[in-house]
C-alpha cells in the first residue's frame, strides 16, 4: 500500500519541476491546499442533501401549492392483469401485431388498448409538484453559489488578469473564501452524484453522470495541485446559466408560458455565450497558453487541460441540443409571424425531458387521434455548473 501511495502521489506527476510536497506544507505564514481537505466534502454533501429535503418539504412545496401546482398524478390505468404483465415483462410500446392479439384476447378495441398503455406509462411519470420542488431547490442553490462566486472573484486579481492564475505558481496561499467556495462546489456535485439515482430520471442521465464524474475529478484534481485560482473561474462561468434554466422549468410547471419563453431565451443566450465563447477564449486560453508561457507543462498540467477539453466537448453537445430546440420552435412558427419569445409546449418540455416521457407514439397508433408527446432532447442541469449540468 505504501508503494501504491508513493506512486500515486509522485511529485513529478503532480507538481512542476523542482517543487516537492514538502514545499506546500502549511506554515504559520501561509496555508496551501491539502489533499485531506477533500474529505470535508462528504459530510457536507450529506448536509446539503438533508437541507434539500427540508427545503423541498417546507419551502418549495408551499410555493408550488400557492401557484396552484397540484400533486395529483396522471389518470390511473384500469387494472388489468394481462396488460400489466405485457407492460412490465415484455414491452411498454406493443407493436401492431401484439395490439391485435391483445384486442382479440381481451375483446377490447385496439384504440382502448393503446390508451391503456399511454395511461400506464404516464403513471410512472413524476408529478408536476415533485418536478417543481426539485427545480426550485436547484434554482436556489445555483443562484446562491453563483452569487457567492461573483462576490468572491470580483475582489481577486486573476478575474481581471488571468495571468495572475500562474504568477508564483504553485506557491499561492489558500484563502478562507477560496477554500469554502471549492469545498461547497465539490460537496454539491457529490450530493448530485448520489441523489441523481433517486431524482427524476432524465433522458440525458448518462451524459449528466459523466458530467458529474468529470466535475468531481476536475475540482479535486485542481485543488490538490493548487490550480484553484483558474478553477474558480471555471466554476463561476459554468454556474452562470444554471439558475436561468431551473427558473424556466419552474415557470413551465406553473404554466407561465411567456415567462418560461423569456427565461429559456435568456438561458440559451447566456449558456452559448459562456460555454462556446468565453470559456474557450478566456479560460482555455489561459490554461493552455499563458500557463505554458509562465509555468511550463508537466504531467498533471496535461491531464488538467484534457479534462477541461472534455468539459468543452460536453458544452458543445448541450449547445447543439439548445440550438436544435430553438430551430424546432422557429420552424413551427408561422412565416413572418414568429415571436422570438414563444417556445411551444413541446419545445419547453425538452428543457426537463423526463425519461418516462414517450419518445414516439406506440406502433400502430392512429396519428389522427393521438395526443402530442413531449420532446426528447435533454438540456438539464447541472451544466457546471453545471449542470446544470455542469453545470463543470
Amino acid at each position: 500500500m505504501a508503494g501504491i501511495l508513493a506512486w500515486f502521489w509522485n511529485e513529478r506527476f503532480w507538481l512542476p519541476h523542482n517543487v516537492t510536497w514538502a514545499d506546500l506544507k502549511n506554515t504559520e505564514e501561509a496555508t496551501f491546499p491539502q489533499a485531506e481537505d477533500l474529505y470535508l466534502a462528504f459530510p457536507l454533501a450529506f448536509c446539503i442533501f438533508m437541507v434539500r429535503l427540508i427545503f423541498e418539504r417546507f419551502v418549495a412545496k408551499p410555493c408550488a401549492i400557492a401557484l396552484n401546482i397540484q400533486a395529483n398524478g396522471p389518470q390511473i390505468a384500469q387494472p388489468n392483469a394481462i396488460l400489466e404483465k405485457v407492460f412490465t415483462a415484455i414491452t411498454k410500446h406493443p407493436d401492431e401485431k401484439r395490439l391485435e392479439g391483445l384486442s382479440k384476447q381481451l375483446d377490447w378495441d385496439v384504440r382502448s388498448i393503446q390508451r391503456w398503455f399511454r395511461q400506464r406509462c404516464n403513471q410512472e411519470k413524476p408529478s408536476t409538484l415533485r418536478k417543481f420542488c426539485e427545480s426550485m431547490w436547484r434554482f436556489s442553490f445555483s443562484l446562491y453559489v453563483f452569487t457567492y462566486g461573483v462576490r468572491f472573484l470580483k475582489k481577486t486579481p486573476w478575474l481581471w488578469n488571468t495571468r495572475h492564475c500562474w504568477y508564483n505558481y504553485p506557491y499561492q496561499p489558500l484563502t478562507t473564501d477560496l477554500h469554502y467556495y471549492y469545498i461547497l462546489e465539490l460537496s454539491f456535485y457529490w450530493s448530485l452524484m448520489f441523489s441523481q439515482f433517486t431524482d427524476i430520471k432524465r433522458k440525458d442521465f448518462g451524459i449528466m453522470f459523466l458530467h458529474h464524474l468529470v466535475a468531481i475529478f476536475l475540482i479535486s484534481f485542481s485543488y490538490v495541485n493548487n490550480m484553484a485560482r483558474v478553477g474558480t473561474l471555471v466554476l463561476c462561468l459554468h454556474d452562470s446559466a444554471d439558475a436561468l434554466l431551473e427558473a424556466a422549468k419552474m415557470a413551465n410547471y406553473a404554466k407561465f408560458q411567456k415567462i418560461c419563453d423569456l427565461l429559456f431565451v435568456m438561458f440559451a443566450m447566456v449558456f452559448i455565450t459562456t460555454r462556446l465563447g468565453i470559456f474557450p477564449l478566456w479560460v482555455l486560453h489561459t490554461t493552455l497558453f499563458e500557463s505554458w508561457e509562465i509555468v511550463g507543462p508537466y504531467p498533471s498540467w496535461w491531464v488538467f487541460n484534457l479534462l477541461l477539453l472534455l468539459i468543452q466537448g460536453l458544452n458543445c453537445f448541450w449547445s447543439y441540443l439548445i440550438i436544435k430546440i430553438a430551430c424546432k420552435a422557429i420552424s413551427k412558427g408561422k412565416a413572418g409571424k414568429w415571436n422570438p419569445l414563444h417556445v411551444s409546449k413541446d419545445d419547453r418540455s425538452d428543457i426537463e425531458s423526463s425519461s418516462d416521457e414517450e419518445d414516439s407514439e406506440p406502433p400502430g397508433k392512429n396519428p389522427h387521434t393521438s395526443t402530442t408527446t413531449n420532446g426528447t432532447s435533454g438540456t438539464n442541469g447541472y451544466l457546471l455548473t453545471g449542470s446544470c449540468s455542469v453545470d463543470d
